[in-house]
């Protein structure tokens, strides 16, 4: 029991070790520090919206539309008389929750079906990875579009059509760091001692074979919120009213000549969002592999 317990506390420590070498590399590259911070900021914005959007999402005023930006709208209005800036506000919220939930749905589908069939190996092994081919032929955008034609347009059905995209990379990349991990002296103990499949994989496939998947999950979010943008600009997503950022786009592309910040200041937020994920998952790539670092 006494060499157990001590067995769990260096085990802890090395993690903790861990995690503090990867945070100080992190803080060391200054793109993934600014990534983090207007990450960070954004999600604040998410989460302070009431606070922050100086009008409600949907008020409408009629006397003032397309206004274009003044100190009483510093974002200007749309075609309804709603406050722009409110709704980019109120539809980070949309915007940034489609976009980790779904990506954190995919990842972890697939991060369990790449375990299984990485550490299963055979038959299991061929069958799960011949229904990723069949997924990854498909591509993603028309994937995506098909799902949601076929389930409707919405907010859970396009947070469900882009958790299915995301599966297969996932899958593939946990698939490929579990077979790294498949044949170490931890596995062969864990299995000496009578511990189960399920508790093997969960306990210590899944946390050893997670940092590519960390890595590639990051920079996946800023794709998806292109993608959930892209489907509400041609219909297929989230529905007016709702402030999602392509909605936004989609309600003013008829009028970007006469009003173009009714397009161009939700569209300076997705390219933030994007941009500034990107570059702190390219900050976790390095730090997590300094190998990797050019």
């Amino acid at each position: 029991m006494l060499d157990s317990s001590t067995t769990q506390e260096k085990s802890r420590i090395k993690r903790q070790s861990e995690f503090v070498v990867v945070a100080r590399r992190l803080s060391q590259n200054s793109s993934a520090v600014i990534g983090f911070v207007v990450a960070v900021l954004l999600v604040l914005v998410a989460v302070f919206a009431p606070l922050i959007a100086p009008y409600p999402s949907a008020k409408q005023d009629l006397a003032h539309t397309r206004q274009a930006p003044s100190a009483q709208h510093i974002m200007g209005t749309d075609e309804l008389g709603r406050d722009i800036f409110s709704r980019i506000v109120w539809g980070s919220r949309f915007s940034l929750s489609i976009g980790v939930l779904a990506v954190l749905i995919g990842t972890a589908v697939g991060m369990l079906f790449g375990a299984i069939a990485g550490y299963f190996g055979g038959v299991v092994d061929d069958i799960i990875m011949r229904l990723m081919d069949v997924l990854q032929s498909i591509p993603g955008i028309l994937l995506v579009i098909t799902i949601s034609v076929v389930l409707g347009p919405g907010v859970f059905n396009t947070l469900l059509a882009l958790s299915v995209g995301g599966i297969p990379m996932s899958c593939r990349l946990t698939r490929a760091a579990v077979l790294g991990v498949r044949h170490q002296e931890y596995l062969e103990a864990a299995t000496s001692i009578n511990a189960s499949t399920p508790r093997i994989i969960l306990r210590h496939v899944l946390p050893n074979s997670f940092a590519p998947v960390l890595v590639s999950s990051t920079m996946s979010i800023g794709n998806v919120i292109m993608m959930a943008a892209m489907l509400s600009f041609i219909g297929l997503g989230v529905q007016p009213p709702t402030p999602e950022w392509g909605s936004m786009i989609a309600g003013g592309r008829s009028l970007i000549r006469t009003c173009p910040w009714m397009v161009t200041f939700p569209g300076i937020f997705i390219m933030l969002t994007v941009l500034a994920l990107n570059m702190l998952g390219d900050g976790l790539r390095d730090a997590l592999d300094p190998k990797l670092k050019k």
